[in-house]
């Protein structure tokens, strides 16, 4: 399938047996993309989390090959490889007993970084996570809250810029608010930084709202459907795709289908008194929820400062049905 972007990562025919002969991985051909994020997502066992820590060498497969960049993964050595890839995991892994700047740190100093170079690079971090590093710089892992330590083990895989992030259920460990935020969070980091990242959670809403890719599989890794949220949203390939995803595709397509400008009611010259106003590049889900509140049932949706037209209960309808048919269309053209 042609992505249209340099394949970064390829798992050729990967197996994987574990004792007593079980096959967690069988036969398992991936390519992901530069830049993107790739979800794996699966029932339990189906090999989502096996197949994550083979491309680090972890684990190392039975069976086929690993290309990072064009190079077989075998050919380099396993801590070497690791230090070109950010990891994060559910229980994020950090040191107790080392500082929050000093577990951020962490690979840059295995880099043999100068001491000037990582407390540059691991305020910058910790900004950007939004972790201010006057106030958490000197902290240590149980004084933090596990949102906190999350935000920690997402700066700390960033550490020496690495074009890769693997993230095993990263935010897993969290309640439902702080999970969103963090979910927010990434998403706006990864629009800035473009990183590769492969993304297991067993969770379809997170992999909607966070991938470009999503790849749904069956059990012993076999592939059910690789390909955008919005695809699969809206074509799932089979009868297993489609009760995976459950009775609550239509409000899943919500969250990922933008707003149709054709579809704005654009009688008004501009927007009436107390319209909610929501940008053009919304979801229908945020439009929607923005008319709800409405006195008049109606979001004043805006390009810039240019007003567009009027966002109601018929927008969304109309916007759902154009979403389905360029849904079918790119299906048709295989694009």
């Amino acid at each position: 399938m042609d992505y249209g972007k340099r394949v970064v990562i390829r798992l050729e025919n990967i197996s994987k047996q574990f004792a007593g002969g079980s096959n967690a991985v069988r036969n398992l051909t991936l390519d992901i993309p530069d830049a993107q994020t790739c979800v794996l997502i699966g029932p339990s066992g189906c090999g989502k989390t096996t197949t994550l820590r083979m491309i680090n060498r972890l684990i190392d497969p039975d069976g086929g090959r690993i290309l990072v960049d064009g190079e077989d993964t075998r050919s380099t050595d396993p801590a070497a490889l690791r230090l070109k890839m950010g990891y994060v995991i559910q229980q994020t892994g950090l040191f107790p007993h080392m500082t929050v700047g000093d577990n951020v740190g962490t690979v840059p100093r295995l880099w043999n970084w100068d001491r000037q170079r990582i407390n540059k690079r691991v305020d910058e971090l910790l900004e950007l996570v939004g972790l201010p590093p006057r106030e958490y710089r000197d902290r240590f892992p149980h004084q933090l809250s596990g949102g906190q330590r999350q935000r920690v083990g997402f700066a700390r895989a960033l550490g020496a810029d690495p074009p890769i992030l693997l993230m095993d259920e990263p935010f897993g460990a969290v309640d439902r608010i702080t999970r969103e935020r963090l979910q927010h969070e990434f998403i706006n980091i990864q629009r800035s930084m473009r990183k590769t990242v492969v993304f297991v959670t067993h969770d379809i809403d997170e992999a909607v709202m966070v991938g470009d890719r999503i790849c749904l599989m069956k059990m012993q890794g076999e592939i059910a459907q690789y390909d955008t949220p919005d695809q699969i949203l809206t074509r799932p390939a089979s009868a297993y795709v489609a009760e995976f995803l459950g009775g609550e595709r239509l409000v899943r397509r919500m969250s990922v289908a933008r707003i149709d400008p054709a579809t704005l009611d654009h009688r008004a010259a501009g927007p009436a008194p107390g319209e909610p106003r929501v940008p053009l590049t919304s979801n229908l889900t945020e439009a929607f929820a923005a008319a709800l509140g409405s006195p008049t049932e109606k979001a004043a949706v805006f390009d810039g400062e240019r007003y567009v037209g009027a966002f109601t209960a018929t927008s969304l309808l109309e916007s759902l049905r154009v979403a389905s048919a360029q849904g079918g269309e790119r299906s048709a053209t295989g694009v």
